[in-house]
């Protein structure tokens, strides 16, 4: 018995010291940063000079300012908004994909084009369709249809801008949640909706009571998954327009760009990690229930 103890607990420190060089790298890398931004947002960050400490100073220069809040009400918009989006649209096109029809494989892999393509492509894609001068939106909405009166440009259009990024998010980012949508689907039981129809339940009560609680912790998932993703979006948004900050792109702007105030870019960057943090903990609780 003794034996027997002593080879567990030999096996378990092998793999304690087999892990240990993988978990102090990637701990490294996790921590440091964080620990180092923590730091530098107490002080005012200087590239000439040597580093001021500043206590709380940066902190209240962000909450004071009123382009952090219009940033973050736009970030929730955008967050709120292709979550939405792509949850949606994947969860229709995953009940679409699961039907059998003629070329079924075919359509399922051109699905996933908008995702595997290089971002800077399908961007640079788009800026040209809403161009307002040679883009083809414009052309079919003002002189084919006559929607408008005369062209505009969507995307320089601070306004505008916003819903033309939250509709690409979701077209370049819905094949994700079609995909994991699809894989669950294809592992309900059959014989379920069999003893439904036998039952007499219909579509929209199959779809309800059977398919929806199947797909809720697929679904719980996934909007954890996109919400985290697009709270941290930078390159698409900052790719197709110059004219909407989210916080990524102010956090940019703050620390890098004019008056370079790393400082303040270290206590954005902070601050958006504990907005995260909290949401995540809350959502984890609340929602999945883990």
């Amino acid at each position: 018995m003794k034996k027997t103890r002593s080879l567990e607990q030999k096996e378990a420190m092998l793999g304690w010291w087999l892990v240990l060089p993988a978990t102090i790298i990637i701990l490294s890398l996790i921590l440091y940063p964080i620990i180092t931004n923590i730091i530098s947002s107490f002080f005012k960050v200087s590239l000439m000079d040597r580093d001021t400490f500043v206590g709380l100073e940066n902190y209240r220069n962000i909450v004071s300012d009123p382009e952090f809040w219009r940033s973050v009400m736009i970030t929730l918009v955008y967050v709120v908004g292709t979550t939405l989006g792509t949850t949606l649209v994947g969860l229709g096109v995953a009940i679409v994909m699961n039907k059998t029809f003629p070329l079924r494989g075919l359509v399922r892999s051109l699905i996933l084009l908008p995702y595997v393509a290089p971002v800077f492509s399908v961007v640079y894609a788009w800026k040209f369709i809403f161009d307002p001068v040679n883009g083809i939106f414009m052309d079919v909405m003002v002189e084919r249809l006559g929607l408008f009166e005369q062209r505009f440009n969507l995307i320089g259009n601070p306004e505008t801008a916003l819903w033309v990024a939250i509709v690409f998010s979701i077209w370049k980012n819905f094949p994700f949640t079609y995909l994991m949508i699809l894989a669950r689907l294809q592992a309900i039981d059959k014989s379920m909706y069999e003893a439904a129809d036998v039952d007499g339940a219909g579509r929209w009560q199959q779809f309800r009571f059977i398919t929806m609680p199947e797909l809720y912790f697929v679904l719980g998932s996934i909007v954890l998954l996109r919400v985290i993703w697009n709270f941290n979006k930078f390159e698409d948004i900052f790719l197709l327009t110059d004219n909407l900050k989210v916080l990524s792109i102010y956090t940019y702007f703050k620390a890098f760009v004019g008056v370079v105030d790393l400082g303040q870019g270290s206590a954005l960057v902070i601050l958006q990690f504990a907005l995260l943090i909290g949401f995540i903990l809350f959502y984890v609780k609340k929602v999945l229930k883990w």
